[in-house]
């Protein structure tokens, strides 16, 4: 069993003391075709045969169940039982993960900041899929990620979408960025509108922080059975909606961050999607990042990276759009956080 590690780059064993050298890359191999292409890959030998089998939950890729079976198996040309139970194996590491620190030591290539270690526990995962949408998203830097954190909250007619990007760096921003979320999450829970939930949070930082600190937000509420997107633009998230050929900014009316001011006031607004619409999600650490000459990654970079990966899966398309920022500043080391979530609109019926 290989568990995949929070950047996304190599599947591990599980292991009390993960072995760098046991680590295989995620885009090398059979294990990694049945990773990124979320099926079955059967490796045939004269001393028999090795099925890599992918692991996940509702779309949140964790691993790869590698089985080694006797030459002649039936296995080799039926293989859906035994992705049959990699599927149950993934939805017991979940349930065990609150148990155990076994599989979030093996998923580790290095050790995770506080802050960190704070900020992936909040998360809801890097993935979701359902007949309506299929949801994919990426961290950077993975291991000491500060203030950036996107959320999620599905039902049979709604899905709820935040990215929220907390003022500052380390662990005064993920401090800020728990509230917010935490603020956000008791909203969404208590059955409040999406304004509302903006107004809750914004009360809730203010009172802690007094104006001194801040955190960006974009709320997106969606209809599934009419395609009706509900948003609160709270600060400095960019919202880009790819339709077709065209990649173009989401018109939203920005408002003020959460907690700058006591009891501000937020208005949603409304535009909608189609089956075969893709939206991207990007933090400030994104859009707003600067070269060692200056340059700004913008949109016109962001919107190149996205189109360069239009027929890669949602959690793909954000590793690219990390890629292609890491490219942009010439160097791994991000001048600051940056959170990429990519939303892929199938329609009511999944028909896209």
């Amino acid at each position: 069993m290989l568990l995949v590690d929070y950047g996304l780059t190599v599947l591990q064993p599980v292991a009390e003391e993960p072995r760098p050298e046991d680590a295989v890359p995620v885009d090398q191999g059979p294990v990694a075709r049945a990773f990124a292409a979320q099926e079955a890959v059967v490796d045939s030998g004269e001393h028999g045969v090795t099925v890599h089998l992918p692991m996940s939950v509702r779309g949140d890729r964790i691993g790869v169940l590698r089985v080694r079976l006797p030459a002649g198996t039936p296995y080799e040309h039926d293989t859906a039982p035994l992705l049959d139970f990699a599927d149950l194996l993934a939805h017991e590491i979940v349930a065990a993960g609150r148990h155990t620190d076994l599989y979030l030591r093996s998923r580790r290539r290095r050790r995770l900041t506080l802050a960190a270690e704070m900020q992936w526990q909040l998360l809801p995962g890097l993935g979701c899929s359902r007949d309506a949408y299929t949801i994919g998203g990426h961290l950077e830097p993975s291991y000491a990620i500060g203030g950036d954190n996107f959320d999620w909250s599905t039902s049979e007619h709604r899905l709820l979408v935040a990215v929220t990007d907390g003022e500052g760096q380390g662990i005064d921003a993920t401090l800020l960025t728990s509230l917010t979320v935490g603020a956000l999450r008791n909203a969404r829970r208590a059955g409040l509108s999406l304004g509302d939930q903006a107004r809750l949070a914004d009360q809730a930082v203010h009172a802690q922080y007094g104006g001194k600190r801040h955190a960006s937000t974009i709320l997106l509420e969606f209809d599934v059975p009419n395609g009706t997107v509900r948003a609160v633009d709270a600060g400095s998230p960019r919202v880009l909606r790819q339709r077709g050929g065209r990649i173009d900014p989401v018109a939203l009316e920005p408002q003020l961050p959460l907690g700058m001011f006591e009891e501000t006031p937020y208005e949603e607004q409304t535009f909608e999607v189609l089956p075969g619409d893709r939206l991207i999600i990007v933090s400030s650490g994104v859009h707003t990042a600067r070269s060692r000459a200056g340059d700004p990654f913008g949109d016109r970079a962001l919107q190149r990276a996205v189109a360069d990966s239009r027929l890669a899966p949602p959690y793909e398309t954000a590793r690219a759009v990390v890629r292609g920022l890491v490219d942009h500043l010439g160097s791994p080391e991000l001048t600051a956080d940056a959170a990429v979530l990519v939303i892929d609109w199938h329609g009511p019926d999944g028909e896209a």
